[in-house]
Formats: structure tokens, C-alpha cells, sequence
């Protein structure tokens, strides 16, 4: 019942498209040129996600270990389908609404940059790896609660199940963004020795000058594997870091950088790089990096680090600034053991998100340039569905008393680099989005505005 409902809200949505003509503009490729979906070596079937055996091994030994897992009541079935008809229906608090504004806040001594996901509209590459037509909506779609008062699944709300092939999309994504406040996105951006993924988007905004809203890139330098499915073993494609790449990636970044709306600190254009721990000689590296970019005739390059995956002393490594990636580095405590769960979950924590802000208030801060990071929420139920990491709880008040002491901290930094990171734009697998939903409507992008309104 519940994936009909969801279909059906699919079905309803490509048909007001289509009636506005949208649809017609979108260059669909041919039935031929799609491959065939992905099938599994050993029985020929299509692709389904299933976690290897040793997992779902440690996964019972896990809820065995733990008696809070099989001491405590289990969530009844039916609650639990309560819950997801209800979210599914829009039966939400009224009061979680907020229409879209009416002005803008006025622009500060912080700027505001959001992550953003050119994920959206289908590839090749992933028709290949998780079958024809997939986007991440696939997943988005499919998620489900696991327990009471949990918010899934997630419906977006007036930009719809978008397709970024559309220009229509992205032009009224950067409407929205400069509505509410946000000075610049960071695209997310895929390099693998030379060869681009979900460069689409990204190409269409450098190509599209009165998209004018400011950018920048962030290397996702990560190999890509089947990990959203618990198989991280399975590589799809293999990032392999030389010297030889770190001269080319730079003269693939140019045409980017030298776009009048790159953003830039000092003339210097700013680049993060998210995963700065799997270079084999990061120093090395941004020896060469900047070398280049003295060639290419810059003033020089503002390279950024985040603390993904613990890395830290940006400076030892020759970064300008640090920037945080939440959770990424958010130590709170896991409430699961107080919550009644479905009894399809076998890994993953919940935590409060109430007990992030509260942390993140007192934490201490490493030397240097750190740019401060703030998510709206997060939760990857969507591309985990039985071991997703939650931060339950989230509120747009919460997430503007974040932001707003993320701001306070951010002027410890020089005047011309005082920025906030917020995780993410429309990150809508791991639930860490800005765009307006159907339940809270505007109300993440308007906690930004007010809290540009209310910094001092």
C-alpha cells in the first residue's frame, strides 16, 4: 500500500508536467540506448541490494549482544505502517508549515555555501551499476520508518521529483537559494582519472551565465562501490591519486575556475578537497596544485580540507582552512536502546539531533582556519533502509540555533573568509537538505535567512 502510494504520487507528478509542457522539453534517449540492468553473477537475476552474509551474520550477533534489542518491546507492524501512511498522506503538524517568503535577509560579514548534489537525472554509469532510469529519487521513494514518530519517507515539495536535465529546475534552485540567503553552492564534484561522472549539471551552470548565483567545487575523491547497499567491497569505479592526475585535475578545473562566478577569496579560487586522507603525499600534491596554478596565471588557489573521516592539522598539510562536514566528527550518545525499532533494522545509530546542537555549542576547535559546518538533518534511511545513521529530532528552530552560533564562530576568521558550509543543499538520501518539502514547506531555508537577520 505504501509503495502504491508512492507511485501514485510519481504518476500524479509527471502528469502535471507534462500538462505544463515540462516534460516535453526533457531529451529522453531512445529505448535502445539504455543498457541492460545490472543482473547478479551467480543467479542471473536483476540487481536487488542484499547484504553479504557476514553482515546480516553480525547483525543478529549485534541485536543478540545488545538486550535492549531483544529485552524491549518491538514496534508493532502496524504502528509502524501508521506512520508511514501518515507521512506519505501529509498529515503533519500544521504547525511545521512555513510559506515561501516574501524578501530577502540582507547580506552580512558571513557567507553561506551549500553542498550541492548533481545526482539527479540518469547516467550510464548508473543505469549500468543499479539499472535502467535510476536516480537517487529511486531510493528517496523507498524509504520507510523504523520506528514511532520517525520521519519517513520524505516528500519533496514544490520543486517536485526533479530531473536535472531539466533547465527549468536548477534556475529556480538558484531563485530560492538568493531568496533565502545562501551566497554560493559547492558542487560536489566526480573525477576519476580524467573521466567525469555526473558532470551534466554542473556543465549546464558554467554554460548558463544568468544562473547567477556564485559556486564553487568540492572534490568527492572517493572510490565509488556498492556501499550504499552494505557491499563496499563491490568497486564500481576505483580512485587512484599520482602525480601525473594532480597536474590534469587541475587543467580540468580551469574552465571553472576562471568563470567569473567561481568563488574566490583574495582572487584565489576556492577548492575543497572532501577526502584529503587518501592521497599518498597530500603535501605533495598541493606543492604541485599550486605550481600549476601559478602557470595558468592565478593568484594562487584557496584550497579548503574537510574533516570527513577524522582528518585534521589541515595546516601541516598545506590547506588554507579546515572546513567541517557534519556528523562527521559529532560525538553524541545513541538512544536507540530507549526506542522501540522494526525489527527489519540490524546496524546503524540513532541519536538525538538536539544533543548535536548542544555539543556542537561547547565544542573545542583546532588551530587555524576552520570554516564551521552545520546539516539541516540527516538521515540515509533512504540508501540504508535497515542500518541507516539518524539524527532524529530535527526542527528548523534547532537547526537556526545551530546555524546562528555557526555564524558567531565563523568571525574568529580573517573578514574576507568567514564562511558556513551547511550539509546540503538537496542531499535527499541522507536527508540533509534545504529545498522546501511537504511538510515543513520553507521552513529550513527561511531558519537561513533568520539567522542572517539575527547575526551580529
Amino acid at each position: 500500500m505504501a509503495e502504491a502510494a508512492v507511485a501514485a504520487c510519481a504518476v500524479l507528478q509527471c502528469a502535471t508536467l507534462q500538462a505544463s509542457g515540462i516534460c516535453k522539453r526533457i531529451e529522453w534517449r531512445p529505448y535502445e540506448q539504455f543498457r541492460e540492468a545490472p543482473v547478479n553473477a551467480l543467479s542471473g537475476a536483476p540487481w536487488r541490494e542484499r547484504p553479504p552474509f557476514l553482515r546480516r551474520v553480525w547483525g543478529t550477533l549485534r541485536r543478540i549482544a545488545q538486550p535492549s534489542r531483544w529485552l524491549a518491546r518491538s514496534q508493532p507492524s502496524d504502528r509502524l505502517y501508521e506512520t508511514q501512511v501518515r507521512n506519505l498522506l501529509g498529515h503533519y503538524p500544521a504547525g511545521d508549515y512555513k510559506p515561501i517568503a516574501s524578501e530577502k535577509p540582507a547580506a552580512t560579514d558571513v557567507r553561506l555555501v551549500a553542498y550541492y548534489l548533481p545526482q539527479f537525472h540518469p547516467t550510464a554509469e548508473n543505469d549500468e551499476w543499479w539499472g535502467n532510469g535510476f536516480t537517487e529519487w529511486r531510493n528517496v521513494a523507498r524509504a520507510f520508518p523504523v520506528f514511532e514518530g520517525h520521519y519517513q519517507p520524505r516528500l519533496p515539495g514544490e520543486l517536485g521529483y526533479y530531473d536535472l536535465r531539466l533547465p527549468e529546475v536548477m534556475r529556480r534552485q538558484v531563485e530560492l537559494a538568493k531568496l533565502y540567503g545562501i551566497s554560493a553552492f559547492c558542487f560536489h564534484f566526480y573525477w576519476f582519472g580524467g573521466r567525469r561522472l555526473l558532470e551534466g549539471p554542473l556543465d549546464h551552470y558554467l554554460a548558463t551565465a544568468d544562473l547567477d548565483l556564485p559556486f564553487s567545487l568540492c572534490w568527492a575523491n572517493e572510490t565509488w562501490s556498492r556501499r550504499w547497499s552494505g557491499r563496499e567491497q563491490d568497486v564500481l569505479l576505483a580512485q587512484r591519486h599520482s602525480a601525473e592526475d594532480d597536474i590534469a585535475v587541475i587543467r580540468g578545473l580551469d574552465k571553472y575556475f576562471r568563470d567569473p562566478r567561481y568563488l574566490k577569496i583574495d582572487g584565489k579560487p576556492v577548492f575543497t578537497v572532501y577526502r584529503a586522507s587518501l592521497f599518498p603525499d597530500m603535501k605533495a600534491t598541493i606543492a604541485r596544485w599550486r605550481a600549476e596554478m601559478t602557470r595558468l596565471g592565478y593568484p594562487g588557489i584557496y584550497l579548503i580540507a574537510t574533516n570527513a573521516f577524522d582528518f585534521s592539522a589541515h595546516r601541516d598539510h598545506g590547506f588554507d582552512a579546515l572546513s567541517e562536514f557534519p556528523p562527521h566528527n559529532i560525538r553524541t550518545p545513541s538512544i536507540e536502546s530507549s526506542l522501540s525499532v522494526s525489527r527489519f533494522r540490524d546496524s546503524g545509530r540513532i541519536r538525538r539531533y538536539a544533543d548535536v546542537v548542544a555539543a556542537e555549542k561547547v565544542k573545542s576547535v583546532e588551530a587555524g582556519v576552520v570554516h564551521p559546518g552545520v546539516m539541516p538533518s540527516w538521515d540515509n534511511s533512504a540508501r540504508r533502509p535497515t542500518s541507516a545513521q539518524i539524527y532524529h529530532g530535527s526542527t528548523p528552530d534547532l537547526f537556526e540555533q545551530w546555524l546562528g552560533d555557526a555564524m558567531k564562530r565563523a568571525q574568529a576568521n580573517p573578514a574576507n573568509e568567514r564562511l558556513v558550509f551547511i550539509n546540503a543543499w538537496n542531499e535527499w538520501g541522507e536527508g540533509a537538505y534545504l529545498e522546501p518539502d511537504l511538510r515543513y514547506g520553507y521552513a529550513y531555508l527561511e531558519a537561513c535567512a533568520e539567522a542572517l537577520r539575527n547575526h551580529t
